[in-house]
């Protein structure tokens, strides 16, 4: 039974701090890709992530279109995260401190991939079902994707009518996803 409940309070940990981490690094991604601000999901992301990041921002200063502080906030999330695994999971894990601040660098990279690779299946799926239909998701998830998907099409043009360039983007983020050495219980 203590199993049991063990196993479902990591889900639920691992869950709210997975889906948290998305919303930061959703922000680091839409000003690293200079995204229209005016955009209900954008302005949603900015309020939800508005206290922590200034408060690192105060810290931390920015570089160029790369918000540092917010991406600093999101490996320590990812090292909170990791904390909660290995107290949850393998208590006799014990302390060191440098593997795990490594393990989050490496989750960070992870959660990068995984991000990237949602949003582009979305992506394709909304194209497929509803083409040419605007929304705000679907134009902020064209201006999140573009620049990845953007350099695949000029070597891999549509082959009649169809775009198979989400499909060499998802498969080159997940071999990345898969050579980052980040052990099992942390993916």
């Amino acid at each position: 039974m203590t199993y049991n409940a063990n196993n479902a309070l990591l889900f639920l940990v691992d869950t709210v701090i997975a889906l948290y981490t998305a919303v930061v690094l959703l922000r680091v991604i839409l000003q690293l890709v200079h995204a229209d601000f005016r955009n209900p999901i954008s302005q949603f992301v900015w309020q939800a992530t508005r206290v922590p990041v200034g408060l690192a921002g105060r810290l931390i200063p920015r570089w160029r279109n790369l918000d540092v502080p917010a991406l600093v906030f999101v490996v320590l999330l990812c090292l909170i995260n990791i904390q909660v695994d290995l107290w949850l999971a393998a208590p006799e894990f014990g302390g060191q401190p440098l593997l795990i601040v490594w393990w989050a660098v490496l989750k960070t990279g992870v959660l990068i991939c995984n991000f990237y690779f949602f949003t582009i299946l979305v992506q394709a799926l909304m194209s497929w079902i509803a083409p040419n239909q605007y929304s705000p998701a679907a134009a902020m998830l064209f201006t999140v994707n573009e620049p990845l998907l953007r350099p695949v099409r000029q070597y891999m043009p549509s082959l009649g009518g169809l775009d198979l360039s989400p499909l060499v983007v998802i498969i080159g983020l997940q071999v990345v996803s898969r050579l980052l050495p980040l052990p099992g219980l942390f993916r």
